[in-house]
């Protein structure tokens, strides 16, 4: 655990030691806070779901963004730059150094969602706002920027080439998130599976007040698989 943090703490620096970090952190707050504060009003009543829920156009879509974006670099730059032998030659696993990335590109993107605690503050005071739905709704939302961190990590460990993986890394990422809205064209017999892909109906799930133990599964079994697949990529590359 401690070269883990060790590889967290160096990145995270990277990313605060550039304006990386700025960047996204103010760029989502100001973009989710508009979405989201724009159909406040006109809603007229204390509720954050429309924050959490996923559409086409929601904070979540930022997220879809804004991951492939913060991690397309992390694994990607160090092999085309050499750094990454040098890396591999510490004692430290590939795992380990896959899990430190992770750890601080989600521990930057939980900095962006905890700073948006000023936006249940403010409808809870401005209301009577219920904040069994809002706890749900940022745990599905961390859950939810995990997966498809995860998803950055191993696209970033595919290739050397920084806009490659985030080019692929957003569509399958776009994709899973997507996916929902094509269940009402697919096969009656292929909408549960559908359904179930989807990254946008577990957030949905969670949205809704309820944390189900599916859901949290299906968000932590797709983090951890994405998380394995780009630990063998990155000892094949150099075994």
């Amino acid at each position: 655990m401690r070269n883990v943090l060790a590889v967290a703490r160096r990145e995270l620096r990277a990313y605060f030691d550039s304006p990386v970090a700025y960047i996204v952190i103010v760029s989502f707050l100001v973009v989710a806070g508009w979405m989201y504060f724009s159909t406040l009003f006109l809603l007229d009543r204390a509720d954050l779901r429309p924050f959490f829920s996923p559409s086409p156009f929601s904070p979540a879509m930022l997220i879809v963004i804004l991951a492939p974006a913060v991690t397309m670099r992390l694994i990607a730059e160090e092999q085309k730059s050499g750094t990454i032998e040098l890396l591999l030659t510490m004692p430290m696993r590939d795992g380990e150094i896959i899990l430190g990335k992770f750890l601080a590109a989600l521990c930057l993107m939980g900095v962006g969602l905890l700073l948006t605690l000023a936006y249940p503050l403010t409808v809870g005071w401005l209301g009577d706002l219920d904040w069994g739905p809002v706890i749900s709704g940022y745990v599905g939302m961390f859950l939810f920027s995990a997966a498809l961190l995860a998803i950055g990590v191993l696209c970033s460990a595919l290739t050397e080439n920084q806009i490659v993986a985030f080019i692929v890394a957003f569509l399958i990422s776009a994709v899973l998130y997507y996916v929902y809205w094509l269940q009402f064209f697919v096969p009656t017999v292929l909408a549960p599976v559908v359904e179930f892909v989807s990254l946008s109906v577990h957030l949905d799930n969670l949205s809704r007040g309820v944390i189900d133990t599916r859901d949290v599964l299906f968000y932590v079994s797709l983090t951890a698989a994405a998380l394995l697949l780009a630990t063998q990529t990155l000892g094949r590359r150099h075994a």
